[in-house]
């Protein structure tokens, strides 16, 4: 097949993309939004004191990061500083190994952590791993707040644990320092970092060797050439400098990776309903400001690598049905280990098209 590289993106510019990476984009509650004493804000009366902790393990400039961060402001805002919650960012209070466990558990009242980890716990929540079960950021977008998010949010819910809210990460990619890959038997001969069982089971079917290691250890592994190649969003590949370790990316969103906000249900019942009402409303109100930001994110990061000097093909949309096709044996897994809630939840997303 006939290489097609891309001699063009249509961006909004390396400016912005730099900007947005840093924090240029106004997080919800901001001054780009009605804040704490606009027209949405709680009333501050009649709110029980309560201090809740938040975990997560992004890095702080992250988008999920900012969006968390104004969520916690705001709560502590909209209460008159009544309802605290205390930001522990950056893996300071518990690894993202840990944090499932102390969620469910109540060592931690609140904890972001991604689906794929989620997935231990709840298998269908395996979903978001499946190559190419969400082409589109609009269709994640309906299935979460439809009837996919409704059924995992009450398996989540039987296992212990609320969920407040779905913080999209984007669309993972591909980088490697050995060949470009336009194809499924590019990978042929490649080890490659995977992010999970569902994706390691895609990469194995395209003929490379699957490794799991945590995203803190790729750019060594990189560098040493202990892997060829890593998956991921572009917004992690930017930030952990994938540029200086890997030569050719890769992008064919096969998997919509999603970050969930989840309270321990056993906390989250004892709270008063007008805390649980201000949590939820400010909750959605994060959730819709990260799902814009994470299409614009995908954009700007992979115009960045780019420009950092990687090269960057963009697999066409004619040539999906092969990648999909060739990805089979993951759909199979992950109904294999999801059962009849995981077929029931493929059949919805269908359905949404």
């Amino acid at each position: 097949m006939k290489t097609r590289w891309i001699t063009a993106w249509t961006t909004i510019g390396l400016l912005g993309g730099l900007l947005a990476g840093c924090g240029g984009a106004a997080a919800p509650g901001g001054t780009a939004a009605v804040g704490a004493s606009g027209g949405q804000a709680a009333s501050a009366d009649g709110y029980q004191e309560a201090t809740i902790r938040l975990a997560y393990n992004l890095p702080q400039d992250h988008h999920i990061a900012r969006g968390v961060e104004a969520f916690a402001k705001n709560v502590t805002e909209r209460s008159g500083g009544k309802v605290k919650i205390q930001v522990y960012p950056a893996g300071q209070l518990l690894s993202d190994k840990e944090m499932n466990q102390a969620i469910l558990t109540g060592g931690v009242e609140m904890g972001v952590n991604s689906s794929t980890l989620w997935s231990s716990v709840v298998p269908a929540m395996g979903i978001f791993d499946v190559p190419f079960a969400f082409p589109t950021y609009e269709l994640a977008g309906k299935a979460l707040s439809g009837p996919v998010g409704q059924k995992l949010n009450a398996e989540m819910e039987k296992k212990g644990a609320k969920v407040l809210m779905y913080a999209d990460y984007g669309y993972a990619q591909f980088a490697n320092s050995v060949r470009p890959l336009t194809r499924p038997d590019d990978f042929h001969g490649l080890k490659i970092r995977s992010i999970g069982h569902i994706p390691s089971v895609m990469i194995q079917a395209y003929g490379a060797a699957p490794v799991f290691m945590g995203a803190g250890e790729v750019y060594m592994a990189l560098q040493r050439k202990t892997i060829d190649g890593a998956t991921s969003g572009t917004t992690a590949m930017v930030q952990r400098k994938y540029d200086e370790v890997s030569r050719y990316l890769t992008v064919v969103n096969y998997a919509y990776l999603e970050f969930l906000l989840a309270v321990n249900k056993q906390y989250w019942d004892a709270l008063p309903p007008k805390t649980q009402e201000l949590l939820t409303a400010t909750a959605r109100e994060t959730e819709e400001w990260i799902r814009k930001q994470a299409e614009e994110e995908d954009k700007q990061t992979a115009e960045q690598l780019k420009q950092k000097g990687m090269d960057v093909y963009v697999v066409p949309e004619s040539d999906l049905p092969q990648w999909k096709e060739a990805a089979r044996p993951a759909w199979d897994e992950y109904l294999k280990t999801a059962g009849d809630l995981g077929r029931e939840l493929l059949d919805d997303v269908q359905n949404i098209r």
